[in-house]
């Protein structure tokens, strides 16, 4: 069982690292895509595949959804450095630890936010999408992260009761 952690976790908080920066990257492309909206509205448009005619009617739109889309890349930042924080503690030594109930419950709550910011940018999506201009975004409500927020939030608590129980049998022994 050593084994495994041994080339795993250095694996894992190797790829988690690299998410980060890829995570400030993406935020940097999405930023210039933001900005080239501002700048050259007509050509950036036409350049992601929307008529001209419909440019208009969803600017606005096609402005909030990479403005909502930046709100993601500071809490993507923190899940993943929570992340990082928790392998670290497996590497260490021992993961029960109450920091890490609470890097869990931090988790569970920007898992939260990224489910509604979700949600905004599909209605957008939906908002400004036209039979001339069809926009189809991967954005909007997905059970599968619903289910993910309660079990991270569950997660935390399980984490905040072990370590609860394991403080005060060590104290009882």
């Amino acid at each position: 069982m050593t084994r495994a952690y041994s080339t795993a976790l250095p694996m894992l908080n190797l790829a988690v690292r690299i998410l980060i920066v890829l995570n400030w990257l993406f935020g940097a492309g999405v930023l210039m895509i933001l900005l080239a909206t501002m700048l050259e509205p007509e050509w950036t448009f036409r350049a992601l595949g929307f008529a001209s005619s419909s440019v208009p009617d969803m600017t606005v739109g096609l402005r909030a959804i990479p403005a909502l889309g930046l709100l993601c890349i500071p809490l993507n930042d923190l899940l993943l450095r929570r992340l990082r924080d928790i392998v670290d503690t497996v590497r260490e030594s021992d993961p029960f630890v109450a920091s890490n109930a609470g890097r869990l419950q931090a988790i569970a709550w920007v898992l939260l936010a990224l489910q509604l910011l979700s949600i905004a940018i599909g209605a957008v999506a939906d908002a400004i999408s036209t039979s001339e201009s069809p926009l189809h975004l991967d954005a909007g409500f997905s059970v599968t992260g619903w289910l993910a927020v309660l079990l991270v939030f569950v997660l935390a608590r399980v984490f905040s009761e072990g370590t609860r129980m394991r403080d005060e049998l060590t104290g009882t022994v």
